[in-house]
């Protein structure tokens, strides 16, 4: 009981505290903010709560997952100041939803796999819309502010369902060929707007060579960015016991490289033993 109505403070609390930087004599900055202005700062934080998630840092996880929570609030808070809703009807319509696309936990379908519950998912999603403004398109409801190899990957998958598609890997690698012949003519022509159009197709193709594998292109991608990092700041430490990177020629950075990919191997290695 004691626990219940320490949560309904919470959830009190963090609403007082958004009334209070949202009104009269609060935050210049928080009173000017709208949804559209709020934007980059959903996504950042919904950023950094997977990098705190990455780290396995307990501590920093809660406290990225707080700042997301604020964001969500803020919103809320925005759209009871227009007379469009609030944080509770959010929250019930969140429910109400939950509740009926999970028929096999709620109701009296069964859905036994994860697989079986994503094809039930889809299916109510579709009954959902029903009754709803057309569509503009297959593809239209893709978010565009999504990450342009997250949007890639889910426009190529719905592309696919719709039967539009390779029959096979070798296809896509095949294409894949292609478009890296191509970006290399344009390369050589030194064609700007050509590289960048065929780098895009380039980079589009891959990531249908990601879906066919089931391999996440924008997951795939982080990893080798974190792996990359991790590399380079070996690099930087053992350049600075001699004479800084632009002290080192291209040979001995190379070096200092394999080192560090030796020492990740080495690391693996460890991990598996144990």
């Amino acid at each position: 009981m004691r626990r219940d109505k320490l949560k309904g403070e919470g959830l009190s609390r963090l609403l007082s505290l958004m009334e209070r930087l949202r009104g009269e004599g609060g935050c210049p900055w928080d009173r000017v903010q709208t949804l559209t202005s709020l934007t980059p700062f959903i996504i950042e934080e919904a950023y950094e709560v997977v990098s705190a998630i990455d780290s396995g840092d307990t501590t920093d996880i809660k406290d990225e997952l707080g700042d997301l929570l604020f964001q969500v609030i803020f919103c809320c808070r925005l759209l009871e100041e227009k007379g469009e809703g609030d944080i509770f009807e959010v929250m019930e319509h969140s429910v109400e939803k939950m509740i009926r696309r999970h028929p096999h936990v709620f109701g009296d379908t069964s859905a036994d796999t994860p697989e079986e519950v994503l094809k039930q998912w889809a299916d109510i999603k579709k009954t959902e819309k029903k009754g709803k403004p057309a569509s503009k398109g297959l593809l239209h409801d893709v978010p565009h502010a999504m990450p342009s190899l997250m949007r890639a990957e889910k426009i190529t998958g719905k592309a696919a369902k719709a039967g539009f598609n390779w029959p096979d890997i070798s296809g896509v690698m095949d294409k894949v060929n292609e478009e890296l012949g191509e970006l290399e003519e344009a390369i050589k022509a030194n064609d700007t707007p050509a590289v960048e159009e065929e780098l895009g197709d380039l980079l589009f193709t891959v990531v249908n060579a990601a879906r066919f594998l089931e391999v996440s292109p924008e997951e795939a991608l982080r990893k080798t960015v974190v792996k990359f990092t991790e590399r380079f700041h070996y690099v930087e430490k053992k350049a600075a016991q001699k004479d800084g990177l632009s002290g080192c020629d291209l040979e001995e950075l190379e070096s200092f490289w394999d080192e560090a990919k030796a020492l990740e191997k080495q690391k693996r290695t460890q991990k598996q033993d144990l």
